[in-house]
């Protein structure tokens, strides 16, 4: 039996929670754009499944979210978890920008 420590609570919500509302503000974001236009440098069915992974991660932060309420802010959430919400975000950044950049031109 190992003999962790148990996170403060207090400095898991500081540290977690503004980056679950950042994952979930930038997600819901792409969503809107992915959904209400169309990106014409992405095949429709590249932007579709793109589309389908935001929502997915927009899920799956949802429910981080309400576990680490529900739990007092007593878990957090693993690197392996938020590894591909980043990874996914970086790729909507460069689709967002590309797309805006485009719009002004």
């Amino acid at each position: 039996m190992s003999n962790t420590v148990s996170p403060d609570p207090e400095m898991l919500r500081k540290l977690l929670e503004p980056l679950l509302e950042d994952f979930t503000y930038w997600f819901d974001r792409s969503q809107k754009l992915l959904s209400n236009e169309r990106i014409d440098f992405l095949s429709e069915t590249d932007q579709k499944s793109l589309l389908e992974r935001v929502e997915n991660a927009l899920k799956e932060v949802a429910v981080s979210v309400s576990l680490f309420r529900a739990t007092g802010h007593q878990v957090g959430v693993d690197m392996t978890t938020m590894k591909p919400w980043h990874q996914l975000l970086m790729e909507c950044q460069a689709v967002g920008m590309r797309y805006y950049r485009n719009q002004v031109i």
